[in-house]
């Protein structure tokens, strides 16, 4: 019987898992899945390390599996179809560690009800991401569990870097910038020395781009800035979220407009981003195809933020040295990463178009002042690692 750690990534109607191998010191992954529709119409897949399918279950529509339900599920299955695997610890993606919560820590009760009460600064993740926490320890409470937080890599930045100009009695209270997106940047510049040594030592920006984005500013390896502030709605276009906007705007909606906190929420949580100023979808694959010039102009709108934020993320790095794509769009959408070098031309990018094509993993000339690179991130790994850390110490 071999020992395995199990992640959850868990959302608002899905349920992401991996299993990774806790001896091997690569941690390879075991196997992994998703649990989606827990509200409507549940499905399961478990595949293994080369994507053979080893279980898949589908519920009538309108079955209200949930978390509950997903969970107990999933448990069962690994109990079944895996007895050769055990369970060592679980651990779990959480959005936010607010000041308190600098690096991954046994998510015991007390854990869960600081993290409770910091639902209202990421409210579409927060209260997903500790519901399994709950469950789990309502089935296994001996099983060690870990919380993860895409906040932490950040918390090591400038003091200057995380400040609003607000008075000291609103920011004492924990309003500052955060940044997002952590353990998808740990990722890559845990693997960037054997890709490449010099972006691992020099001023590296990475480009996060997925339904959710977000760039961040690494200089070696370690974050000093980026793109999300206090929310992960703040920064670039995004799916669904508008990212940066004028404070006034808000203000305006109140007066002008009659809306509430909850509308506005919903507005910029929800109804903006790529599907707000498309009108047509947030998947950046829908908006590449389609002719509709609504389409275009959130297309451009996206490539127009992120060349802003390379400017202001090389600024405060004091220079580029590597652009590195990663996430959903970054790493499969060639169109989009040659708009965003073009227009990088001026920081020293120099895009090699039939590499970019190829979706090789340097797609700048050799020539290029600043390396580029598109690396395909592995979030779960690093909470895999980030929870064994915590079955070492324990």
């Amino acid at each position: 019987m071999s020992d395995v750690v199990l992640v959850l990534n868990a959302g608002s109607s899905s349920i992401k898992f991996s299993a990774f191998d806790a001896a091997d010191a690569g941690n390879p992954v075991v196997l992994r899945g998703q649990i989606e529709g827990l509200y409507t119409a549940p499905r399961f897949v478990a595949r293994d390390a080369h994507g053979a399918v080893l279980g898949a279950k589908d519920w009538e529509a309108a079955t209200q599996l949930g978390h509950a339900g997903a969970i107990a599920y999933l448990v069962d299955f690994l109990r079944e179809h895996r007895a050769e695997h055990s369970i060592v610890a679980v651990g779990h993606r959480v959005v936010h560690g607010g000041l308190a919560f600098s690096q991954a820590v046994r998510a015991d009760p007390q854990v869960l009800a600081a993290l409770a009460k910091l639902s209202p600064l990421a409210p579409l993740h927060q209260p997903h991401n500790l519901k399994p926490i709950d469950i789990v320890a309502g089935l296994h409470p001996d099983l060690l569990q870990v919380a993860c937080f895409d906040t932490a890599f950040h918390r090591g930045q400038p003091e200057v870097a995380q400040a609003f100009a607000l008075p000291p009695a609103i920011t004492d209270r924990g309003v500052r910038r955060y940044g997002f997106h952590g353990l998808s940047y740990e990722y890559i510049a845990s693997v960037l020395p054997g890709i490449d040594p010099q972006a691992a030592v020099g001023r590296t920006i990475v480009a996060h781009l997925g339904n959710g984005s977000s760039m961040c500013a690494m200089v070696n390896g370690r974050s000093v800035a980026s793109t999300m502030g206090f929310t992960a709605v703040d920064g670039l276009p995004m799916g669904t979220r508008c990212g940066n906007l004028d404070p006034g705007v808000i203000l305006y909606l109140m007066d002008e407009m009659h809306m509430d906190a909850r509308a506005i929420e919903d507005l910029i949580y929800k109804q903006s981003g790529l599907l707000g100023v498309s009108g047509v979808s947030s998947d950046m694959r829908t908006l590449l195809a389609s002719p509709d010039p609504r389409a275009r102009l959130a297309v451009d709108l996206f490539v127009y933020r992120i060349g802003r934020e390379l400017g202001s993320l090389a600024a405060a790095a004091g220079g580029m040295d590597a652009l590195v794509f990663t996430a959903g769009v970054g790493e499969n959408a060639p169109a989009i990463r040659e708009s965003i070098c073009r227009g990088a031309a001026w920081l020293g990018v120099e895009l090699d178009p039939a590499a970019n094509l190829a979706g090789a993993p340097r797609i700048s000339t050799l020539a290029s002042k600043v390396a580029v690179w598109v690396i395909p991130t592995n979030e779960e790994l690093m909470i895999a690692r980030q929870t064994l850390k915590i079955v070492q110490g324990a």
